[in-house]
């Protein structure tokens, strides 16, 4: 991830309007997601240069990670809208969570049950796609938006020269499904897929060894662990946690040639609204290179400026 970030003019205009409120800016923006964010694209060609932008150098660009994929107000969780939103102020990752419906399609969700951020009602699974289909999303205030749950497959092929996706699989899903969706679509160079232990890192590398893989890596001791499961560096983005890791780890990981991703969702985004934003500089400085994150476009302003002048990855941004 490095070198990642041309993060350059919508990010300056961002900056501009940061007096008003987040919440403000976003009841006043309007995203068609269809059409295509003026800049902070990522294109990946193939899954050599995806390994390239993933290698860790020590002239990185640090990224954010957009939790649920970056909901603000009008925009909800889990949604392509809430997604090409965070692009129109940062290159991003998109972080997003994918259920099964009961007839087997792979839909956007991060709850068991439709309640809380749709207009239905029950199990994910319990529910036929032309169900779901019928249903609206309402944002994590609550309120009725416009847009549809989307499927996994119209995520990736929309992605695809815009972000970098990473893949959270509930535990209702496949992998089987998971891997078939992502090669079907040739999603192959932008889909790095979540693991949550050792156990299912080796298990989806060996089903899928030429993808990327969000591993949860948060001592010493489990850098060991993956030694011996076998599996490449280079396919590799270290999950370190949502508490913060000292320096020493994090170059434990770089000297491995992996990129860490510091959860700080929760606890560390509270302590930011707080103490104040800059605070994600401080995690970028001890040796974090993504944040994942609920307030992705406030710490991408955050941390734009400790990129670099110039990158190597550059080459990978659209302008």
């Amino acid at each position: 991830m490095k070198n990642k970030f041309l993060w350059i003019p919508l990010l300056l205009l961002f900056l501009g309007a940061c007096n008003q409120k987040s919440g403000e800016q976003q009841e006043t923006l309007t995203v068609d997601a269809n059409e295509e964010p003026s800049s902070n694209h990522i294109h990946l060609s193939n899954v050599e240069e995806t390994r390239d932008f993933y290698a860790w150098t020590s002239d990185r660009i640090p990224m954010v990670s957009a939790h649920r994929g970056g909901p603000y107000p009008g925009f909800p969780e889990n949604s392509i809208e809430a997604f090409a939103n965070v692009l129109n102020y940062t290159p991003a990752i998109i972080e997003l969570d994918v259920a099964m419906t009961k007839d087997g399609i792979l839909v956007l969700m991060h709850d068991d049950k439709l309640d809380r951020t749709t207009t239905g009602k029950g199990l994910v699974g319990d529910a036929t796609y032309k169900e779901i289909q019928a249903l609206f999303l309402r944002d994590n205030e609550g309120n009725l938006t416009d847009f549809k749950v989307p499927t996994l497959e119209e995520v990736l092929l929309w992605s695809k020269g815009k972000a970098l996706l990473t893949v959270d699989i509930k535990q209702s899903v496949p992998y089987e499904k998971i891997v078939e969706a992502v090669r079907n679509t040739q999603s192959e160079a932008h889909a790095a897929l979540i693991t949550y232990s050792l156990a299912a890192a080796k298990k989806l590398h060996k089903m899928a060894p030429e993808m990327m893989l969000s591993v949860t890596i948060r001592n010493m001791e489990e850098i060991e662990r993956m030694e011996e499961t076998g599996i490449p560096w280079n396919r590799v983005i270290a999950f370190t946690g949502v508490s913060e890791r000292s320096q020493e780890f994090n170059q434990a990981l770089h000297k491995k040639g992996v990129f860490t991703i510091l959860g700080v969702l929760g606890n560390l985004d509270k302590r930011a609204v707080a103490r104040g934003d800059q605070i994600y500089a401080s995690f970028i400085q001890k040796g974090a290179d993504i944040l994942a994150t609920d307030r992705p476009i406030e710490a991408a302003s955050a941390i734009e400026t400790l990129a670099p002048s110039t990158s190597s990855k550059s080459k990978y941004f659209k302008k």
